[in-house]
């Protein structure tokens, strides 16, 4: 497709799952390139345990040096305050030229609450979304199971009754709206919640973050 994705999150820290499944959906759609988008304060989230943001911004560019097609953005961290992802979509597709496709990256628990975010209605005029499903739900979307289910009874009940599923696209479509792609992502064993527990007691995060991201971490003194 030759466009571009949208990936934002806390990245609180990043860690390899990210990275893994960033290059999945790059490596899928033949993105040109994926912007990591860390917020400066999430809507939804409390700041607990929630590194600066300046923190998290120089463990991203230290996690994707090197690597291509990734770039990090500190759009929502110049822009301070409440991270509301509408503001960072328009703003993307202003800068952006038309014939290049952009994508909003999310995983489907996200997405599963996506009628909470702010002006989410918008969101579907003007952006296509990537929905990164777990390898569990993998085989969900061209049966009938219960993530099947769930998935399409929350995108009719709570989205827009317009959409229906296309197997062979793996993919929801809407004839005035934006589409809906379903990507398989590869299995991430890992979370941020989990490395920061590792770390306060005490315990490695060797294999779960980048050895970059470990140095700092440590030299920081971060998350204990």
């Amino acid at each position: 497709m030759n466009g571009i994705g949208l990936f934002g999150g806390t990245f609180n820290p990043i860690h390899l799952g990210h990275l893994k499944v960033a290059r999945a959906v790059c490596d899928g759609f033949c993105l040109d390139t994926v912007y990591f988008i860390p917020c400066a304060q999430p809507p939804h989230k409390g700041t607990e345990n929630l590194a600066d943001a300046g923190d998290r911004l120089s463990m991203l560019k230290a996690a994707v040096a090197g690597k291509a097609r990734f770039v990090v953005s500190d759009m929502e961290i110049r822009r301070q305050g409440l991270s509301y992802s509408i503001d960072t979509v328009v703003a993307f597709k202003k800068k952006m030229p038309l014939a290049r496709p952009c994508f909003l990256m999310l995983g489907i628990d996200a997405f599963l609450e996506f009628h909470t975010w702010k002006t989410y209605e918008i969101f579907f005029d003007v952006i296509p979304m990537i929905i990164m499903t777990r390898p569990a739900e993998s085989p969900a979307f061209s049966r009938e199971t219960a993530g099947a289910v769930a998935l399409k009874t929350y995108i009719q009940t709570r989205i827009d009754s317009g959409y229906e599923y296309v197997p062979e696209k793996d993919c929801y479509v809407h004839p005035q709206k934006q589409p809906l792609y379903l990507y398989h992502v590869p299995p991430v064993p890992i979370s941020a919640t989990g490395i920061r527990a590792r770390i306060r007691r005490g315990e490695s995060i060797s294999g779960l973050v980048p050895p970059a991201v470990e140095n700092y971490i440590l030299k920081k003194g971060l998350y204990v």
